[in-house]
């Protein structure tokens, strides 16, 4: 039993949760790395235990705050949260660290919360989720129960502090083909206003939502809190396929409070009823808190990613990949068009070869989708030749699959029950001419899976592009206690059968794609190998969001578009390739009818990649020059492993010709060489105090140096 007042820490390495029970009530004090716990911060927790409590939560019909000062949709300061009494805790190894359990219940309401905190051994992140049980005999009501509640995040030796002057908060921005635009701004900008003698917490609170099945809609679900002057930097994701939530606030005599949830009512039209021991398990979220910057987070996120994900050849082989879509069939697949170009993509390297969207379609290929047959006007002899040809070319064939919705023309959508799809209002949910599967339905699960085994034993096909175009709304509301409860609940349920799917077929190769990047989260990436990172057409901001897309998912599981266009030069083609080679390399164009100097040019680079791919699954990402955004002048991007460094260089503007990128920070620069193109005689370079000087005699331009360090 721990002694009353006394903080308890539990840690691996230089990682720790930090915690006291005062009162019989369980006051979270920290996440992250260790710290030394100011005095008044102590005092702080022992005088207002309600604003560091463990756990926050919403149940209906009592009462949501206990401040008046608190009140509206903020989710700290719950009332129902302050009712849970400290049971006990544990403490148990697993393979790769440690996971510590804490117990609690509340009497009075009839529930139960264990909360998990898992520490790792090779990561300083802690994944932490709740379940909460109801152990009484009435229903209970639920409406919040965030995954964190953390009171005081970054200030245990900093207060009093100003955390809205000094703390930013950097949040990636996402649409259709401009995802993960990174922006940061000082708390203080975005809102808050800070009170170091305001006794209550105020009601204002900067959030951020998202609140339908592409979780990276708007935003990723992911963020970054920086303090300038400590140094130091918190990160974290949310690791749900759909909706999610955070916010930050003020707590309690000018503390910063952070809360982190998958779904819940206010936000994100979630509510559920839980009946007697029937029991909830939150969304997990990776947490990271250390002295550092924004790649220090990021890198330690990055291996974190790696443990959490499924084992798979794909991610430590890095095969490169040709589809026929972007910038080339652009879902106008036939016999006559796919052989040339499967001649060409052997001959350029590739080793798989995936026919996109289209395929199933006589004439247009969006709302037919859902039946998954072929066109014998596209394939008079079958798709099977052309799935057969591109293994008589050692390369894997693959296709392109969107397995959760059916087209509006579908033949099959007037002979299925209403049950099949997401309802609302007594209406199944259209968006863009497709209806959405419902996969809490298991007659949809079983059509899923007879599809998918068709397609392999038909055409032999080692990889699906699973796509994903249309989301789904707020939810259904049709068997659920709410429409963001039949959301989760479909989430949940496709990621079984996804689960169930790699299972079956451990070789298999299953794509992440929505509608490019529009699900990039870790419930999706845990399982899958390989993200599709965007669909942006053009090469030139194509390269400013490969240029960040690390940031969001392991280099090796992001996938960007090479597409030299047909009317295109070589310094096009080059760049082209750089965007993808320090990633995953989604070859598309017309390589077939590309000039020889062009096509040698796509050659080298996919040869050059092979030289270095099995360092990428063990690299970590940097930025010298900051993350990109797609419009800016230049770009940098690299990876670290041991003493090389690989880095990306891009010059978009004309007047930024000449580029100086400081490398001090990753170790001593000893040597710099271009590796791609190999034989240049355009743009000149030199290393001088760890400072790497490339002048570029024109704008759209990129190369790829190696650079070796003495760390």
């Amino acid at each position: 039993m721990i002694a009353t007042d006394c903080v308890q820490r539990v840690a691996l390495g230089n990682t720790e949760v930090a915690f006291m029970v005062h009162d019989n009530q369980t006051l979270l004090l920290g996440i992250g790395e260790s710290q030394n716990y100011a005095d008044n911060y102590l005092k702080l927790a022992e005088a207002y235990p309600a604003c560091f409590k463990l756990t926050e939560l919403q149940i209906s019909g009592e009462n949501k705050h206990i401040s008046t000062q608190s009140k509206g949709g903020r989710l700290n300061g719950s009332y129902a949260g302050t009712t849970l009494a400290f049971k006990d805790f544990e403490e148990k190894a697993t393979e790769n660290g440690k996971i510590l359990t804490i117990n609690e219940e509340s009497e009075e309401l009839g529930i139960n919360v264990v909360s998990y905190f898992e520490m790792y051994e090779d990561s300083q992140v802690v994944r932490v989720w709740k379940t909460i049980k109801n152990v009484g005999t009435e229903d209970v009501g639920l409406e919040a129960i965030p995954t964190i509640a953390y009171t005081g995040v970054m200030q245990q030796g900093l207060y009093p502090y100003d955390y809205t002057e000094n703390m930013s908060l950097i949040v990636p921005s996402n649409a259709w083909e401009a995802e993960l635009q990174w922006h940061s701004h000082t708390l203080k900008d975005l809102g808050l206003v800070y009170d170091a003698e305001r006794v209550e917490p105020n009601s204002q609170r900067v959030s951020y939502s998202n609140r339908n099945s592409w979780s990276s809609a708007e935003y990723s679900p992911e963020a970054i809190l920086y303090d300038g002057n400590s140094k130091q930097v918190a990160m974290w994701q949310i690791e749900n396929n759909g909706a999610w939530h955070y916010e930050l606030g003020d707590s309690q005599d000018g503390l910063l409070n952070l809360q982190i949830s998958g779904p819940e009512e206010h936000d994100t039209h979630w509510w559920k009823s839980l009946s007697a021991d029937e029991s909830f398990t939150t969304v997990p979220v990776g947490f990271v808190q250390m002295t550092g910057n924004f790649e220090s987070a990021i890198d330690e996120m990055t291996k974190y990613r790696r443990i959490i994900r499924r084992a798979n050849d794909d991610d430590v082989k890095l095969p490169i990949i040709f589809n026929d879509y972007m910038n080339c069939l652009m879902g106008d697949p036939t016999t006559e068009k796919e052989i040339p170009l499967i001649d060409a993509a052997k001959e350029a390297g590739a080793e798989y070869f995936v026919v996109d969207c289209g395929w199933y379609a006589d004439g247009f290929w969006w709302d037919s989708i859902g039946e998954w047959k072929e066109s014998k006007k596209r394939f008079p002899n079958g798709l099977i030749e052309v799935m057969d040809y591109i293994k008589s070319k050692d390369m894997v064939p693959g296709l392109w699959l969107e397995i959760e919705t059916m087209g509006v023309k579908c033949p099959l959508i007037d002979q299925l029950p209403d049950e099949w799809f997401f309802m609302r209002h007594g209406h199944k949910v259209k968006d863009t001419d497709r209806y959405h599967l419902d996969f809490r339905n298991p007659e949809v699960r079983d059509f899923a899976t007879k599809t998918v085994d068709r397609l392999i034993n038909d055409y032999h096909i080692g990889y699906i592009k699973m796509d994903y175009n249309t989301p789904t709304g707020i939810g259904t509301d049709y068997n659920s206690d709410s429409v963001g409860e039949g959301l989760l609940s479909h989430n949940r349920a496709y990621l079984q059968w996804v689960d169930e799917t790699m299972d079956k077929y451990p070789n298999l190769v299953i794509e992440n794609c929505g509608s490019g990047g529009m699900r990039h989260d870790y419930a999706m990436l845990s399982r899958h190998s390989i993200q599709s990172a965007t669909d942006q057409t053009d090469y030139i901001q194509n390269g400013a969001i490969a240029a960040v897309g690390a940031s969001a998912m392991t280099p090796e599981q992001c996938a960007i578009w090479s597409y030299p266009l047909n009317d295109g030069d070589e310094e096009e083609t080059i760049y082209n390739m750089v965007n993808s080679m320090l990633v995953r390399v989604h070859q598309s164009g017309y390589l077939n009818e590309l000039s020889s100097s062009r096509f040698d040019l796509v050659k080298e680079g996919i040869s050059v990649y092979k030289s270095y791919r099995d360092m990428i699954p063990n690299a970590v990402p940097v930025w010298p020059t900051g993350l990109a955004n797609i419009n800016d002048s230049s770009t940098s991007y690299g990876l670290i492993a041991g003493d090389k460094l690989l880095l990306s260089v891009s010059n978009v503007n004309e007047y930024q010709g000449d580029m100086t990128l400081d490398l001090h920070e990753y170790g001593h620069a000893e040597d710099v060489k271009q590796i791609y193109p190999q034989n240049d005689e355009q743009v000149s370079y030199k290393l001088y105090n760890d400072q790497l000087q490339v002048k570029f005699p024109h704008d759209k331009m990129a190369r790829l140096y190696e650079v070796k360090l003495n760390k």
